[in-house]
Formats: C-alpha cells, sequence, structure tokens
C-alpha cells in the first residue's frame, strides 16, 4: 500500500505546460489552474520541488502568470518534444532523488500523456491530479486520464494529494492550506 500513500519528503511536482496561447482553448482552463495553484502554495509550504515545463515557448508563450506567481523561482525546462521527460528533466529528477512524482498540465491526452508514460516507464510512482489537468475536449481528456491508469499512474485529485502530504490536521500548513480550500 506504500503506493498509494504520498509523503513530502519523497514528492516533487511536476508542471507541464500552463502556457499563454494554449491555456484559452483548455477545457475547463479555470478550475485546473486554480487546483494546480493550490498544489503549488502546498508544495511552498512544505518544500517539495518543483519543476516546470513549457513547450515550444516561442510559439505557445511562457507560462501563464496565474502558475508563475506562486512559483518559489520560475526557471522553465523548454522543450519541443511532447513528453516532458527530456533529458534536462531526467537529470533534475536524478539529483533530487524523489520517487513520487505528482503531474499537473496540459494537454491531458497529449504531452501529459506521453510524460507519464516516460514516467512510469523509467519506475516512478506517477500521480495523476486528473482535477489539475486538461484538455481542449472532454473526449481527449478523459482518453488520455484511463491511457495512464492502465499504464499504472494513480489517478486522484487536488484535496486528496493536499490532505495525503499534510497528514494531521495542525501546524501552519494546514491552516494556511485550510484557508485557500474554502
Amino acid at each position: 500500500m506504500g503506493k498509494f500513500k504520498l509523503t513530502a519528503k519523497e514528492s516533487l511536482m511536476l508542471v507541464v505546460d500552463f502556457q499563454e496561447k494554449l491555456m484559452p482553448a483548455i477545457d475547463r482552463r479555470e478550475k485546473i489552474i486554480h487546483n494546480a495553484g493550490l498544489l503549488l502554495r502546498l508544495a511552498g509550504l512544505l518544500s517539495i520541488p518543483v519543476i516546470l515545463t513549457e513547450q515550444y515557448p516561442q510559439g505557445l508563450g511562457v507560462t501563464v502568470p496565474e502558475i508563475k506567481d506562486v512559483l518559489p523561482e520560475y526557471a522553465p525546462v523548454e522543450k519541443r518534444l511532447f513528453s516532458a521527460f527530456i533529458p534536462e528533466v531526467e537529470q533534475k529528477l536524478k539529483e533530487l532523488n524523489r520517487s513520487q512524482i505528482i503531474v499537473t498540465g496540459t494537454e491531458t491526452h497529449v504531452c501529459v500523456f506521453q510524460t507519464v508514460r516516460d514516467l512510469v516507464a523509467a519506475r516512478y510512482e506517477v500521480y495523476l491530479v486528473r482535477d489539475a489537468v486538461g484538455s481542449r475536449f472532454k473526449e481527449n481528456y478523459q482518453s488520455g486520464l484511463e491511457l495512464m491508469r492502465d499504464l499504472g499512474a494513480i489517478i486522484t485529485n487536488t484535496e486528496t494529494v493536499i490532505f495525503d502530504l499534510l497528514q494531521v490536521a495542525e501546524g501552519p500548513a494546514f491552516k494556511e492550506m485550510s484557508k485557500l480550500l474554502k
């Protein structure tokens, strides 16, 4: 059952392609951005490392301000491949030595799916946050979720991740997140 228990010391947040020219087309974008922001705030409170990617920013723009503004540091990894599991990200993952990867981003059925596929193949525990990922079309979103579940990723949601990482209903991180979840 250890596979289904997140811990702050083993977790890392991977934020895939929340970009200016892509997000207006994403179904449920406000909710997805909001939930990713909550997770990033928690990452800051619990000192969970964050890796942020941008797919061809010259064409798709940079990360949207709502995500950029809650990052402890804006240091995107630029990519051209759809998968975010590129050599630069793979190297950062090795350096940070975390086994649990919490994934948010767009698009669910393309970049997120290919990233998750590669992370699972590399034997990481992948926690895909279903209400913090999105696609332009509901069918593609649903297909992406099904594919990732079939691969062995754990499909979860924002509040489950938050409370699993907090573990107890006390302390500064709990109080801060409780305010944000109301």
